[in-house]
């Protein structure tokens, strides 16, 4: 079932932002956090993602949650639903709060708190792109392992060379630096969702790209987005200076698939607390590996691409 995103999310400075957010993002409980603390009141506005909801138009009673004589509405999917009325009924046994929707004057109805938020996205562009994803980031990380482990495969076959980030890279550090970026927000997070999970719950339901104002979690998670959005069009500028179209490529979608591996690895150790040592001793590799094996001592007297050694330049073939 596809999705439209909004129009401004076709931007590519957005969806260089979304990188991140997409690939680490994760829709939060449909049950309320610990405290009863609620990110939404009257007048919010949702989005309908599954195929329908039905919705009681009689107001639930106490003793009376769901009369057989009670009629009912349905709305479809797409449809916005905007927050009327809460009602709480301590009695009922399922949820104790009822919503009261409205997708407009003439369809307007009770459902569980619990059901609305299962079938629904907040109207905002970033909500819905966490939504979007929060279900197949693992997947699509894993299919971008595969399609990069199968294009190193074939060019190990044809006995050509296959650059990727850390092994066998390009003279630029920004690829590394993204790559520690990447992994750095990511254990960020998963930390987040450890100890303070109602930070993330607030940002699905109140999103913002501004770092600034924001609990220091969030702003700097936040702050780490924007970061990685510059090395990543960074590095993009410079494997599109180093390596010629067809091995630019696949350098890209090898960098991709790392990030993803990072995501998975850090995101799991994280979780039993070892991500913190993990990402230090990790970053302490990367750059040492760069400043010895990867760092551009020279510069092409043609071109001036930058080179590790002297030899022929890969991207002008002069020697």
């Amino acid at each position: 079932m596809k999705h439209k995103l909004p129009h401004f999310l076709a931007s590519p400075l957005l969806h260089s932002f979304a990188v991140l957010l997409l690939l680490a993002g994760c829709k939060p409980s449909a049950s309320k956090p610990e405290g009863g603390v609620r990110h939404y009141d009257v007048d919010y506005n949702f989005v309908l993602t599954t195929d329908s909801l039905v919705l009681q138009e009689d107001r639930p009673m106490h003793m009376l949650i769901a009369p057989e004589t009670s009629d009912s509405m349905t709305v479809r999917r797409g449809d916005p639903l905007v927050v009327a009325q809460f009602e709480i009924i301590p009695e009922d046994s399922i949820d104790s709060v009822w919503v009261k929707v409205a997708r407009d004057q003439m369809t307007q109805g009770w459902v569980h708190e619990s059901t609305l938020l299962a079938s629904v996205v907040p109207d905002d562009p970033i909500s819905q792109g966490i939504d979007l994803f929060s279900d197949g980031h693992v997947v699509a990380a894993l299919a971008l392992c595969f399609i990069a482990l199968a294009a190193w495969l074939i060019r190990r076959m044809r006995r050509q060379r296959f650059h990727l980030v850390h092994i066998d890279d390009i003279p630029s550090p920004y690829p590394m630096l993204l790559c520690l970026g990447f992994s750095a927000a990511t254990v960020l997070y998963t930390s987040i969702q450890i100890f303070v999970p109602d930070l993330w719950a607030q940002f699905y339901f109140d999103p913002t790209l501004n770092p600034f104002g924001l609990p220091r979690m969030l702003s700097l998670f936040l702050g780490l987005a924007w970061l990685i959005v510059i090395l990543f069009l960074a590095s993009l500028d410079d494997i599109r200076r180093c390596l010629p179209p067809g091995e630019a490529l696949l350098y890209t979608l090898a960098l991709l698939a790392m990030l993803a591996v990072l995501y998975l690895l850090f995101s799991v150790a994280t979780q039993y607390f070892l991500g913190y040592f993990l990402w230090m001793l990790y970053a302490v590799l990367a750059i040492a590996q760069y400043w010895r094996r990867h760092r551009a001592h020279f510069r092409c007297g043609q071109c001036n691409a930058p080179l590790h050694e002297r030899g022929r330049c890969p991207k002008c073939g002069a020697n």
